[in-house]
């Protein structure tokens, strides 16, 4: 692979945000489109709100949850073969889903199977973009992941019609052969390899326990290559842990907790927005369109906010936009259970729709800022796996609710109220930062000490120090290393 000086934020790069964008049509539009089998289903197996749910939940969990797996593959073996193997999993469980014939078959098939098909190429997939770009970094995720909007505006009525032309079984095994585009994408990941890398990846090679012979021929071995060698135990456990460290960060762990609350507030609404509608009298096919609608204007939130947050007055408010962004998607969940026509639900779905894909589009943006692009691929596996049980747990509730109390209010309340209280949590993690940091600032300002402070967050100090006649400055920064001269 060619080797870079930074991310070269063009060329190939534009085919690799192709790619990624080919991904998200075929993973998450085509996840977000079961919801249009969930009256089938429970019309056809004759069951109720809450076990119908757990398909679309398992789904959704599978995918997430095997996402450290995705970015494992990628990271040592290469990203085209996970992407490839990715979408024939993903193929195979939809077509043996259009055979199921009860509800555990379709959780095994299309839950399962399906989502850890998808998880092999989602992460990896927008990981790649990371790495291929910097200064436009947020625009081309969000025409990456526009992917999910314009599928899901196409694919909703589409897949209505398919229902209706060739019965569910029929619809399942045409998105089968649909979903094998994901092998046409993997083999657009042209792996590249940046200075940061190089800078990053040998440093266990200066460590004793590696044989000099060993490091010769890790040397020639590039970060993405397949694990064509053997590595001691020692030297495989060290580069692991180098992978993960940022799982200390304190910074990250914020980003974490947050993340949970917004899996849990955004999932049941793609799952029950259709049902809701049907059960307010709206046809099938206004019903479809709401998701359409959804679906496009999630597109304008991708790339209107990727363009944004990617200009200078923004592009260091970052956070506060996803926050916001997930803040009011909260409202909007808030507002759902007095909308009870066609005309008022409308609205709904411009409004959620452009904030879902505002801040879908700054998740791997904000990931990035935390860690920094070398851990970007094995943090965004983090983030994906920590959503998993959220979605797994989240619809069967909110069905749990809508089977007893007989209205869908508790349950669009509670992911209204968990959507805002993620947002609020990473806003007070962000101002306590920036409280300290000015604190930090004055301090050493009363001693005399210059700070600096790095675009991601980092904080530096240079002391200046009369030693013996010399000058010795002192460089420390939060990564745990520091310089001496």
């Amino acid at each position: 692979s060619p080797r870079h000086a930074g991310p070269p934020d063009g060329g190939w790069g534009w085919m690799i945000v192709a790619g990624c964008f080919l991904v998200t049509v075929c993973t998450r539009a085509v996840t977000r489109c079961i919801s249009i089998f969930f009256v089938e289903f429970q019309a056809y197996f004759g069951q109720d709100y809450a076990r119908t749910a757990w398909t679309h939940s398992i789904v959704d969990c599978a995918t997430m949850l095997c996402a450290p797996l995705g970015s494992l593959i990628s990271n040592h073996v290469s990203c085209q073969v996970g992407i490839m193997l990715g979408g024939l999993l993903a193929s195979a469980g939809l077509i043996l889903s259009s055979f199921a014939t009860n509800l555990e078959h379709l959780y095994l098939s299309l839950g399962v199977l399906t989502g850890l098909g998808f998880a092999l190429c989602y992460s990896p997939a927008i990981a790649m973009v990371g790495k291929y770009f910097n200064k436009r970094k947020a625009l081309a995720y969000g025409i990456a992941m526009s992917g999910s909007g314009i599928g899901t505006f196409i694919l909703a009525p589409v897949v209505q019609l398919l229902i209706e032309q060739f019965s569910w079984r029929g619809a399942l095994l045409i998105l089968g052969g649909f979903v094998l585009n994901l092998c046409v994408c993997g083999a657009l990941m042209r792996p590249i390899a940046l200075k940061e890398d190089r800078k990053n990846a040998p440093e266990f090679l200066e460590q004793d326990y590696v044989p000099e012979a060993q490091k010769q021929d890790l040397k020639q071995i590039s970060i993405c290559s397949p694990l064509i060698k053997v590595w001691s135990h020692e030297s495989l456990c060290y580069c692991s842990w180098k992978e993960y460290d940022f799982l200390l960060m304190p910074g990250f762990m914020v980003l974490a907790v947050s993340v949970l609350f917004m899996a849990y507030g955004c999932s049941p609404l793609f799952v029950y927005l259709v049902p809701y509608a049907l059960s307010v009298g709206v046809s099938h096919h206004q019903a479809a369109f709401l998701m359409s609608i959804l679906g496009v204007i999630d597109i304008i939130g991708n790339i209107t906010f990727g363009w944004l947050t990617d200009r200078r007055c923004l592009k260091k408010h970052r956070h506060f936009c996803y926050l916001f962004a997930v803040g009011m998607d909260g409202l909007c969940c808030l507002f759902l259970p007095v909308l009870q026509n066609f005309p008022l639900l409308v609205p709904f779905s411009f409004t959620f729709g452009y904030f879902d894909g505002a801040y879908v589009t700054l998740i791997p943006v904000v990931t990035a800022d935390v860690v920094g692009t070398s851990s970007l691929s094995s943090a965004l596996g983090v983030v994906y796996f920590l959503h998993a049980i959220p979605y797994l747990v989240s619809p069967p509730v909110a069905g749990w609710l809508v089977d007893t109390t007989g209205s869908y209010t508790a349950s669009f309340l509670l992911c209204g109220f968990s959507m805002i209280f993620s947002s609020t949590l990473l806003c007070f993690a962000r101002l306590a930062k920036k409280i300290k940091r000015t604190h930090l600032q004055s301090l050493t300002n009363d001693t005399g000490m210059k700070q600096r402070i790095w675009t991601n967050g980092a904080i530096a100090y240079s002391v200046t120090a009369e030693l013996d006649q010399k000058d010795v400055e002192f460089l420390a920064v939060d990564r745990n290393s520091y310089t001496s001269r």
